[in-house]
């Protein structure tokens, strides 16, 4: 909160908006020659179904959407309207590892695969990458990897705003395709409701069967309550216009 005085002369608070992260280490790669620089983040390591996605980001030093922050600490609100907003100002660039690739490869090799397509995937290749977390993605061309990114760099908040929208759209999706397991409130994640689903219903094709809460059930696949063949890509959202 901020203070100034009145024309009444009486103390008058005002609230001081919160701005969201601001564009520091981004405007100093561009100043020694890096162009252009991206965030790079993903949402969905730790779930029990569903893909990871991972998500690259190339902001507009004139158009930085107002609030960028950490996914995880906006509400969903807020995280949709920077989505739209991400898209309507900025390159953007997605990829999704489903649940069978991160079975072949585990969660690691996955993540950094989707990680360095999304990068890869972007309309202007980068220069210099600000990646979330200490894991380096391969990638060919500078990368910075910032501990707690999301919560620092604004171009690996908008990507970690871009990963959580779309996984958590898609997860929606998929609850309606699978009825029963209720991912579209849990989003995958180990809850008592999907304990419970898997034990009831069996994995589906969309869990990760190299998961030990997974692998614990019987793998049994109910094909004929299922819907067939459905795939990830047709139940993701489209890109914003």
């Amino acid at each position: 909160m901020t203070e100034k005085v009145s024309r009444t002369g009486r103390p008058a608070r005002t609230a001081k908006v919160q701005g969201g992260l601001g564009f520091k280490r981004e405007r100093a790669a561009y100043k020694n020659g890096f162009t252009p620089v991206a965030g790079a983040d993903e949402a969905g390591r730790g779930p029990l179904a569903g893909p990871v996605v991972a998500a690259a980001v190339v902001l507009d030093p004139k158009r930085i959407p107002v609030g960028l922050d950490d996914s995880k600490k906006l509400s969903a609100a807020r995280r949709e309207a920077l989505f739209e907003e991400i898209y309507a100002t900025a390159e953007v660039s997605v990829t999704l590892a489903p649940p069978a690739r991160i079975d072949r490869d585990n969660i690691r090799q996955a993540t950094l695969w989707a990680l360095a397509n999304a990068v890869h995937g972007l309309p202007s290749a980068p220069q210099l990458v600000f990646v979330d977390g200490n894991d380096r993605p391969p990638m060919p061309c500078e990368v910075e990897m910032v501990i707690g990114g999301d919560a620092l760099v604004a171009s690996i908040a908008a990507a970690s705003i871009v990963a959580k929208v779309t996984r958590d759209r898609l997860m929606t999706s998929l609850g309606a395709a699978f009825p029963g397991y209720g991912f579209e409130r849990h989003m995958g994640y180990g809850t008592a409701e999907h304990g419970s689903a898997l034990r009831r219903l069996g994995p589906c094709r969309h869990h990760r069967t190299s998961f030990a809460p997974v692998r614990a059930q019987q793998l049994v696949l109910f094909a004929l309550d299922e819907p067939e063949n459905v795939p990830l890509a047709a139940l993701l959202p489209s890109e914003p216009v």
